[in-house]
């Protein structure tokens, strides 16, 4: 067996896992409050290479055979914060997340503030999902109560009456977040959720993704002169054993 054969097919895989991420990235990066998805390379020790055909497993030391390693991951840090003067528009500074409440009546967490008003007078997403306030019911404004303002607490109120405050929360294990449409995040078990207490909201704001665009397009050219290299090598891998076994008969 080839291992070489072998380590540039894995290589292969995984740069492929690394170009689904950075195309993700390029597709929702003016997606407001998307996180970029990320990968990290590692190795994985797959046993041992013994090039001396006389040694013996067990006894002799050989070779370790190295597969690289790849693992998933997203980037929490802030996107750029921009103005809208749109009077639903909050964007939130520092940990954090709005909570909305999912089509099948679970709870989703988003760093997207982008909202507005259904007929019924309640607070939505862009999506249509409802905006949850501190007492865990959806945020409904008043008829003709005038205009909206949000303190940097999450407090809204509609001229001189305060109508609730925003339910935003943090999670201790951002690993336990799952991704879905939108940069919206579901928690998963073991998250450890609990409510931003002094959150600080700018209105009229929105604060945009993360994502850097050139620097996914230098990574999409490293992927493939990496993808191109890799393939060569199980080229001539290939043609190599093709005249060995030629001249093997």
């Amino acid at each position: 067996m080839n291992i070489g054969l072998y380590q540039s097919a894995a290589s292969l895989a995984a740069l492929e896992r690394w170009q689904d991420n950075v195309s993700q990235n390029i597709t929702s990066a003016q997606t407001t409050g998307y996180r970029k998805r990320t990968i990290e390379f590692s190795t994985e020790n797959a046993g041992e290479i013994h090039p001396d055909s006389h040694s013996k497993l067990g006894q002799d030391a050989g070779m370790p055979a190295v597969f690289p390693k790849t693992s998933a991951g997203i980037n929490y840090t802030s996107g750029e914060t921009t103005p809208t003067r749109n009077e639903l528009d909050f964007a939130l500074q520092g940990d954090g997340f709005f909570e909305v409440k999912l089509p099948d009546g679970t709870m989703g967490y988003t760093r997207s503030g982008e909202f507005r008003l259904r007929p019924d007078r309640t607070l939505v997403t862009s999506g249509d999902l409802e905006v949850m306030n501190s007492s865990g019911d959806p945020f409904v404004l008043l008829p003709g109560g005038g205009a909206v303002t949000v303190n940097q607490d999450g407090t809204i109120s509609q001229g001189s009456t305060a109508l609730g405050k925003l339910s935003i929360q943090k999670f201790a294990n951002t690993a336990a977040l799952r991704p879905t449409a939108g940069g919206m995040f579901t928690a998963g078990p073991g998250a450890g959720m609990s409510a931003v207490e002094t959150p600080s909201l700018m209105q009229g704001y929105l604060e945009q993704s993360n994502v850097q665009p050139l620097r996914e397009m230098v990574d999409l050219v490293i992927i493939s002169r990496a993808y191109e290299a890799n393939q060569k090598m199980i080229t001539t891998i290939d043609q190599q054993m093709g005249k060995a076994l030629e001249a093997l008969g």
